[in-house]
């Protein structure tokens, strides 16, 4: 498929809508979709006859992340720029939504995960439905949470980010617009007749945006097992220092009361990858304290290193327990790369009024 087949664009008066068209593979992004949709970003930042661009996706996801495979291939047979060349552009994306001065639309309305979440929760309106679904599960894989999400999920109420990205939790609609994750719920029978008020839109001031969303929005009961419930529970163990001190203080409360949801969240931390799970903590931390770019130019630089240092992508994990990976071992990957020939940190583009625009929009 073409990236034009891919990347549906639709032309509504003053309202462009993008449609990811890979359903079979949940509308995963591959180098020609980020490409194509990095460009028609900054096209329609530029053109003034443009005022709102609404993202969604084809079939049950919206985007449950980056097409991997191929960029794991590459990497094995030693192309690793090619790897560092598709988290560029995808990178750059994301800071490109972060920074964009058109509001961007994003209708959830199915599957949300890795860089489906970068190419959404940077935009400045996210609309969830009863479908939604979404996860950054990337220390199960031998990842880290990255497209961004040391920025976005530091910012979540309380420690609710440590949790999601270190447990790789699925949250529903509800939860996503109760922590944030969502600016808005509309259930999915809503949302033909929402986009048809939204195409009306001629002016790029989010207010009418916002307007046009409140009318459609609904708060939706949170379930009853929900892990948002144990808000309390979650920042008293996920505020700990280090990664042992959390599964300690998890174990410690199973104790004390027993229940199924911490049984399955020990149970998530103790079967993901002890590397990935230490990184991704300290990602998070550190993003409490930096911008949206400083945070993607560290991440790239913390994947590219993954890539060097872990060529084989392999879930064989090493080390195996989590009090042999070490401080020093952890600190490597926030390093800069220098003994890699050719090696550049990431360079995100100049962006105009970027104090204005670069606000979390959580």
């Amino acid at each position: 498929m073409s990236s034009q087949t891919q990347v549906l664009v639709e032309e509504k008066s003053s309202v462009r809508i993008l449609t990811l068209n890979r359903p079979k593979q949940l509308n995963a992004l591959c180098f020609d979709m980020i490409s194509r949709l990095l460009q028609l970003f900054l096209a329609y930042e530029e053109d003034p006859s443009v005022k709102l661009v609404i993202l969604k996706g084809q079939g049950r996801a919206f985007c449950a992340g980056g097409d991997v495979p191929p960029v794991v291939r590459d990497i094995k047979q030693g192309k690793w720029r090619l790897g560092a060349d598709f988290f560029t552009d995808e990178y750059t994306l994301n800071y490109v939504l972060a920074t964009n001065s058109k509001p961007q639309v994003s209708i959830l309305n199915g599957i949300v995960m890795g860089g489906g979440a970068g190419l959404s929760i940077h935009g400045r309106f996210r609309v969830a439905t009863e479908n939604s679904v979404f996860a950054m599960p990337e220390t199960e894989l031998g990842l880290f949470p990255d497209v961004g999400a040391s920025y976005f999920l530091s910012r979540l109420p309380g420690f609710f980010g440590e949790y999601v990205g270190l447990t790789g939790a699925r949250l529903d609609g509800a939860e996503m617009l109760a922590c944030g994750l969502a600016t808005h719920f509309v259930p999915s029978t809503r949302l033909t007749a929402l986009e048809a008020d939204l195409f009306r839109i001629s002016s790029s001031d989010p207010t009418f945006v916002s307007t046009i969303l409140d009318a459609y929005n609904q708060k939706p009961d949170l379930k009853q097992h929900s892990a948002y419930h144990r808000i309390d529970v979650i920042d008293r163990c996920f505020s700990k220092r280090t990664v042992e001190e959390i599964v300690s203080a998890l174990e410690r409360e199973a104790t004390q009361e027993p229940n199924d949801w911490i049984s399955t969240i020990i149970g998530a931390l103790k079967k993901a990858s002890p590397a990935s799970l230490k990184i991704a903590l300290r990602s998070i931390r550190e993003g409490r304290f930096q911008g949206v770019g400083q945070c993607l130019i560290r991440e790239y630089r913390m994947g590219c290193r993954a890539i060097l240092i872990d060529k084989d992508r392999s879930p064989k994990w090493n080390p195996c327990r989590l009090e042999e990976m070490k401080d020093s071992m952890v600190e490597k990957y926030f390093k800069r790369v220098e003994e890699e020939e050719g090696w550049e940190d990431l360079k995100l583009p100049q962006r105009k009024n970027l104090h204005f625009l670069a606000i979390s929009k959580l």
